[in-house]
């Protein structure tokens, strides 16, 4: 059996450049290299965001590889586990990230909010707030729906 040891996000984004300036204010992101052509245009970059790596390029419009608009929606959604998402919260939306959903406590014990980037990227941001066993944590789910 073949050992998987990593699994990396890998964003398109319009402009690399500006999203590795993002991802470092908004969340500590530290960039670790980046391959850049003469043009200008990032083939490959990395950025530590605590312990985790996310890779990211710019755009390839010519082999159908584009990011999300900041205007639309992507069916991914990266999420950040932090000590206090409030703090974090505001500093990714002083960064210039979009409110999707402010902090709130969660049924799951979790107080989490949700931002998207300028690059239109969503990001859930979270912390423990409360140890949740998983049979307690489905009946509160299902309990949602009995409303």
């Amino acid at each position: 059996m073949n050992t998987i040891h990593e699994v990396y996000p890998y964003l398109r984004v319009r402009s690399a450049a500006q999203a590795i300036e993002f991802y470092a204010q908004a969340f500590g992101g530290v960039e670790q290299f980046r391959l850049t052509e003469p043009g200008g245009r990032i083939g490959h970059a990395e950025v530590k965001i605590g312990p985790a790596i996310v890779m990211l390029s710019d755009e390839y419009p010519e082999h159908g590889m584009l990011g999300p608009s900041a205007e639309s929606r992507t069916s991914v959604l990266l999420h950040i586990h932090c000590d206090d998402v409030d703090p974090l919260f505001e500093q990714a939306v002083k960064a210039g990230a979009t409110v999707v959903r402010p902090p709130t406590d969660q049924f799951y014990g979790e107080r989490s909010a949700t931002v998207r980037d300028p690059f239109g990227h969503e990001w859930m941001l979270g912390s423990q707030i409360e140890a949740v066993a998983p049979e307690e944590m489905q009946r509160r789910y299902t309990a949602l729906f009995d409303k």
